[in-house]
């Protein structure tokens, strides 16, 4: 039903593109950012678009809302992963409210997707900035050296939290949200979507759900229960498609050793209970059809 976002990207430099081209034809050039005035423009309208979109999912109007939230991703800078992540989770929850499985799946998934590349984007960031400060404490702590001689003698000050600190901190804070909204969909829409693929992967969704620590009582309690039926469905689901599996090969081999005499009863699979894998023994006597 909904398509990928169209999300607005700008413009790059044709001289700088071109020269890229002819030194590095099969690099990728990576697109460049809007001004930041143009950018805060597109994110306000964005968010507007959000606004009405959360208004619409409040009123039940949810295809309408879905509507609304892939606007508001169309508008909002490609670059922006969170604000993009924050759109895709709340358009998986309007597909679970419509019972469209598979499409909460995929917006759940893009959400997710959006997320990891968030964090490795800042976590490459980290290193420089680490060291940045390190030297600024350096700088800071030789000069509390000269201004005062008994500061090694005297207790360490707490450290005290920088703003840049407390901005990195809610940002990590609001991920590991929007990862467990958007992970709890998924699982819940795999889960409803039945099979034994889907089953195993809602069973490792809500694995990695059950690790996280700022999930809601109510969800802890979600995850704690399906982590204990989610298992034996996986199971049943497994051995229900393995069985199909082995009925449509036994029915094409019958087909092509018929002409011998001989049919799929001549051979017998054993399973090895010990690793679950099978092993295929040929019997000369046995029945053929």
């Amino acid at each position: 039903m909904t398509e990928q976002p169209n999300t607005r990207e700008p413009e790059p430099n044709q001289a700088n593109a071109d020269a890229t081209d002819q030194d590095n034809p099969e690099e990728f050039i990576t697109p460049e950012k809007f001004a930041p005035e143009e950018e805060a423009s597109l994110l306000e309208e964005s968010n507007d678009k959000k606004s009405e979109a959360n208004a619409l999912f409040s009123s039940a109007k949810y295809e309408n809302a879905i509507t609304k939230y892939e606007e508001a991703a169309s508008v909002c800078p490609h670059y922006l992963d969170y604000e993009l992540a924050v759109l895709k989770s709340n358009i998986a929850a309007c597909h679970l409210k419509l019972e469209q499985w598979k499409e909460a799946v995929k917006a759940a998934t893009d959400s997710i997707d959006g997320l990891d590349r968030l964090e490795k984007s800042e976590a490459s960031r980290e290193p420089n900035e680490e060291e940045g400060k390190k030297k600024d404490t350096e700088e800071d702590d030789a000069e509390e050296e000269i201004v005062s001689s008994g500061a090694q003698k005297s207790a360490p000050a707490p450290k005290q939290e920088s703003v840049s600190d407390i901005i990195r901190r809610k940002r990590q804070e609001d991920i590991r949200r929007i990862r467990a909204k958007a992970l709890m969909r998924r699982a819940r829409a795999r889960s409803e979507l039945g099979g034994w693929s889907n089953l195993s992967s809602a069973e490792e969704d809500y694995k990695v759900l059950s690790t996280m620590t700022n999930l809601t009582p109510a969800d802890r309690k979600i995850v704690q229960t399906q982590l204990r039926i989610l298992p034996p469905r996986t199971k049943a689901a497994q051995e229900k498609e393995m069985s199909e599996m082995w009925g449509k090969l036994k029915d094409l081999g019958n087909g092509i050793l018929r002409p011998f005499g001989l049919s799929t009863n001549n051979f017998q699979m054993v399973k090895d209970e010990k690793t679950g894998g099978y092993s295929m023994n040929f019997s000369q006597n046995g029945p053929s059809q």
